[in-house]
């Protein structure tokens, strides 16, 4: 379309934001503008946090934006979501002509533990699993390269199909690259690692979000028969946290300069985006790169949005600018700012992020707003209940992985056979810290500290509770409240020694919480000699090793900081081992205290009380006092209450979080993208 003599003129106000500009402390003023198009940007924050409108919907044609997916590319619960919501929501609403397809990196190289690659039209991921793809299209994304100015990058796509799914797969080696560079931080593997071009997380999914918004430009600007652009986005988490404000304000932005007709913009703009919080804690921050990645994303419009880009009211004065928090690029705050509808993982975590601080951080009051405004919800992440249930073919692997084992197979109407696995582990755990040839063999690449030879308490297992915690070590999973805990229950048992549990704690992260565990172990030594043979305590993570603990386990530890949803404890449960967990986030919508499993009676951020009465939270005053209580209370269950302690296991293993399962989570996101509302 021929360029206006108005759209000539405005052109040469056009300008990119100056590198360096948030060191300058540099805020907007959002004076009253005459301009319809820079009124309409000014005011989307405010019209979207306030939003109830949803356009009407016939068939569900809807993209899921996503860096990580379970089949392809896995570091965290997100990549679940990503691979799983679409392959359920396919199976029980495809016939109805609704669908979600997914669009995701095309990942190449080797991190050291995760490669992917695309070679003779096959593309095999880095979680092992591979699938033919066909070119469907090539097109330029405008992006900042070395020097600090925009080039244009090739991005090729790919289509796949997998378990009932399309995926679409960006490439682009130069960003999309795993190869990671010398200097990649020791932390940061698989889709996050600083690459051999220097590209870090924040500009790889910058640069994602901006090839995803080029690419819909295009197929609505140049529509093609065999593809239908999507109705619906659905970005997963703050990687795709760009996507709002490219079809929000760019959209204005170029029709404004005369580079987008504005009836594409129009169409664009009103593609509903669906934003999934997984946890708030994780947002894409970038303060060094701020100028460069706002540039890339709105190229020489960026002055023009930016001057432009008001938060909606709210009282602080740190996210006064949908763009960045205080002074640095926040790639999450576009869309909690602008997305259509916001959904996080569970519904108690949608309260936790709306009402305390510590959870919302920076965006509490907007999301307080949305809630009130109802276009915040919370649902709770499904999970294949067959792929966590008691697996016979899995049980046979393990037996056959540690040779001499005899795990056997159990569902919640042969529970006996959970203490055959119990004492089962005992015997492995044993075998594990006396034969340094066997251990070596079998889990070579877990540090085992100084376990002890327990193989003389397998007849009395059954009187003995059997404790595991073999989450991801990281702070979020409370370690320390476990220990604290432990190490009061002790003294506890002194005139019981024999019945003191055993517990197997450990697994791959933080090698600072690993040093706690050890100590634990060293500290117990010197309370009660034979209590601490009991304390298993390990770093590193070994699949069927870990299964095989969960196997044997009584109890599941989850003394959690927070949760936004939480997967363990449905592993946990599905194989009967009863959750003893803080009530945070997604362990309050799902277990069901004394019911399914064990919470505390009142949890706290600081000093302040989240969960529980006020009489409960003066009386306990913290989270380690709410713990210790919470682990004796199922203590006692276990040598006192058998029978309500078995009715419970059994009511664990029956609990189903199936995606699709009767009023599953597959069908509250039907109705959210129906309807817009829950």
């Amino acid at each position: 379309m021929p360029k206006s003599k108005l759209a000539y003129s405005r052109e040469k106000q056009f300008d990119f934001l100056p590198q360096h500009f948030n060191r300058r402390k540099f805020l907007p003023t959002y004076g009253v503008t005459h301009d319809k198009m820079m009124a309409s940007i000014q005011n989307m924050a405010k019209k979207q946090c306030l939003n109830e409108n949803w356009p009407h919907i016939e068939h569900i044609n809807a993209w899921m934006i996503t860096a990580e997916t379970a089949t392809f590319m896995k570091c965290g619960g997100l990549g679940m979501v990503a691979s799983e919501l679409p392959e359920n929501f396919n199976h029980v609403f495809g016939s109805q002509k609704h669908k979600i397809s997914i669009v995701t990196p095309m990942y190449s190289g080797n991190t050291g533990k995760k490669k992917a690659g695309l070679q003779n039209g096959i593309y095999e991921g880095a979680e092992g699993k591979s699938v033919a793809v066909k070119k469907v299209k090539t097109f330029q994304v405008a992006f900042y390269g070395k020097q600090n100015r925009l080039r244009r990058f090739s991005v090729t796509v790919y289509k796949g199909e997998l378990q009932g799914v399309e995926y679409y797969f960006l490439e682009n080696e130069h960003f999309f690259s795993i190869n990671p560079a010398q200097n990649n931080p020791s932390g940061q593997s698989g889709c996050y690692v600083l690459n051999e071009n220097n590209v870090d997380e924040v500009e790889r999914f910058a640069f994602f979000s901006k090839s995803v918004y080029v690419w819909l430009e295009g197929l609505y600007s140049l529509p093609e028969k065999r593809m239908l652009p999507p109705n619906i986005l659905i970005a997963n988490d703050w990687h795709s946290g760009a996507l709002s404000g490219l079809t929000k304000y760019l959209t204005l932005a170029k029709s404004y300069a005369g580079r987008l007709p504005e009836e594409i913009a129009e169409k664009i703009k009103n593609i509903p985006v669906v934003y999934i919080i997984h946890h708030l804690g994780y947002q894409g921050w970038d303060y060094e790169h701020t100028a460069r990645i706002l540039n890339s994303l709105y190229e020489d419009l960026s002055m023009l949005v930016f001057k432009h880009a008001k938060a909606v009211k709210n009282s602080n004065v740190r996210t006064s600018n949908t763009l960045i928090v205080a002074d640095s690029y926040n790639q999450a705050s576009c869309n909690i700012h602008l997305a259509d509808r916001i959904v996080t993982v569970s519904k108690n975590y949608m309260e936790e992020v709306s009402k305390e601080k510590s959870f919302g951080f920076d965006f509490r009051d907007i999301l307080k707003i949305r809630k009130n405004y109802r276009n915040f919800y919370g649902i709770v992440n499904g999970y294949e209940k067959k792929l966590i249930s008691p697996n016979a073919e899995k049980i046979a692997e393990i037996n056959h992985y540690f040779r001499d084992t005899n795990f056997k197979f159990y569902d919640g109407n042969s529970l006996g056979t959970k203490l055959h696995n119990k004492q089962e582990c005992i015997r492995l755990l044993s075998r594990l810290a006396k034969d340094e040839q066997y251990k070596n063999k079998v889990v070579p690449l877990i540090d085992l500290y100084k376990f002890d030879d327990i193989s003389d308490l397998v007849e009395e297992a059954e009187n003995i509770p059997f404790i595991c915690m073999t989450s991801r070590m990281v702070e979020q999973k409370g370690y320390d409240v476990a220990i604290h805990a432990i190490l009061q229950i002790i003294d506890r048992y002194k005139n019981s020694p024999e019945h003191f549990p055993i517990f197997v704690l450990g697994g791959a992260g933080n090698e600072d919480l690993y040093s706690d565990l050890i100590t634990l172990k060293d500290n117990a030594k010197q309370i009660y000699r034979d209590c601490a043979k009991r304390i298993f305590v390990f770093h590193g993570y070994k699949d069927e090793f870990a299964y095989s603990i969960q196997l044997a386990a009584d109890f599941y530890m989850m003394p959690s900081y927070f949760e936004p949803c939480g997967l363990t404890q449905m592993e946990a449960m599905a194989k009967g081992s009863l959750p003893i967990a803080t009530s945070t986030g997604g362990l309050v919508d799902t277990i069901n205290d004394n019911v399914d499993g064990f919470r505390t009676e009142a949890f706290f951020a600081g000093k302040e009380r989240i969960y529980g009465s006020n009489l409960k939270a003066q009386s306990l005053k913290n989270n380690l006092n709410a713990y210790e209580k919470t682990l004796e209370r199922a203590l006692r269950c276990f040598h006192s209450a058998p029978r309500m302690l078995h009715q419970m296991q059994k009511q664990a293993m029956e609990d189903d979080f199936s995606w699709s399962c009767a009023d599953g989570s597959v069908y509250k996101y039907f109705k959210l993208l129906m309807t817009g509302s829950l």
